[in-house]
């Protein structure tokens, strides 16, 4: 319970970030039905309550490893450019439906090629749908396009290509995600070599489902500018201090941490800590169909069991907008009339 008795839609009004999104696990539901019908896809049930449940939709599964398995689902149905198209529009229509004035959508264009889209078309596809969700709404959002740890380097290298030849285009950044456990980001150093030198941004999932060596690999080999979970961070003090040295900033999911069973509680969630210890902490979605959740949840859920203040919820928000992958005067622009809605002064760096 929050004593500053702080309601949900006083967190529903404030603008707001949400910096780790991935466009798999973010589509609507009804959606997904009608793009199985209209593509003769099988679903495991058609029956929305049910697929809600396979698709676990914020249950709690017991690893990293199980919660990906609900992907493969989802996939079946983003393998043309309409589909892409609309899921991309749909996803940014809800975010700003609830204040998300910045949205960073990820995936990877080598998980849709199914039925014969080339990389080009696909990332066109998803670009389309949320730069005509930015014409209609007020939201701004950028595209990063992700290496996948179990796949072969030279895939990631492909990929880096891909994200170099979108720079300016739509395309923000460049991720590795997937499975960490014995698939070291390392394996992947080439792409990220590839993205650096060609001044693009960078973030990695680290941490999530293995330890602070992951997290040390992502910064030390790949040069990672953010860091996607770093729920293990805390068990590496010096590291900790390094990424905090460096502002280095953490893309927290709380529900998804809790879904995946990278802890065991929130009250065992390091996010307090880490923003207590004055981390560059961000609280974001993750995957909204998946995890069942919003970014307006997601702050909410985070006031709720840390007992946070508003102020401290509007620090949160802060660190996201400082933390987005936009040229330092758009996202200065966007960060003063953020805080002009919030009554917040200048926040130091």
């Amino acid at each position: 319970m929050n004593k500053h008795n702080i309601v949900r839609e006083d967190i529903l009004k404030l603008p707001k970030s949400d910096l780790h999104c991935h466009l798999d696990g973010s589509l609507r539901l009804a959606t997904l039905v009608e793009l199985a019908r209209e593509y003769k896809v099988e679903l495991p049930t058609f029956d929305e309550e049910r697929l809600r449940h396979t698709l676990l939709c914020g249950r709690r599964v017991d690893s990293l490893e199980s919660y990906l398995k609900a992907f493969a689902i989802t996939l079946m149905v983003l393998q043309d450019k309409d589909a892409l198209a609309r899921v991309a529009f749909e996803l940014a229509e809800d975010a700003a439906k609830e204040n998300v004035w910045y949205l960073e959508v990820r995936f990877s264009p080598l998980l849709h090629t199914n039925r014969g889209l080339r990389y080009a078309e696909i990332v066109d596809a998803v670009l389309d749908g949320l730069q005509r969700a930015q014409k209609q709404y007020k939201i701004l959002t950028g595209l990063i396009i992700c290496g996948m740890r179990d796949r072969p380097p030279a895939e990631s290298k492909y990929l880096a290509e891909v994200c170099v030849a979108y720079k300016n285009k739509g395309v923000v950044g460049f991720d590795l995600a997937g499975a960490e456990m014995d698939n070291p980001a390392k394996d992947h150093q080439e792409a990220f070599t590839l993205v650096l030198t060609n001044n693009i941004n960078c973030t990695i999932h680290a941490g999530e489902a293995y330890g602070p060596a992951s997290i040390a690999q992502a910064i030390h080999y790949c040069g990672t500018h953010r860091i996607g979970h770093g729920t293990r961070l805390i068990e590496d003090g010096d590291l900790l201090n390094y990424v905090n040295d460096h502002r280095i900033p953490l893309e927290i999911c709380l529900t998804s941490n809790l879904q995946t069973n990278s802890v065991r509680s929130l009250d065992e969630h390091p996010f307090r800590f880490y923003f207590d210890y004055k981390l560059r902490v961000t609280l974001n979605t993750d995957n909204r169909l998946m995890s069942a959740t919003t970014s307006t949840d997601e702050l909410w859920l985070a006031a709720q069991h840390y007992d946070l203040s508003m102020n401290e919820v509007k620090d949160i928000i802060i660190h996201g907008f400082k933390s987005a992958f936009l040229s330092y005067r758009v996202r200065k622009n966007l960060l003063e009339e953020a805080l002009k809605i919030m009554d917040r002064p200048i926040y130091p760096e």
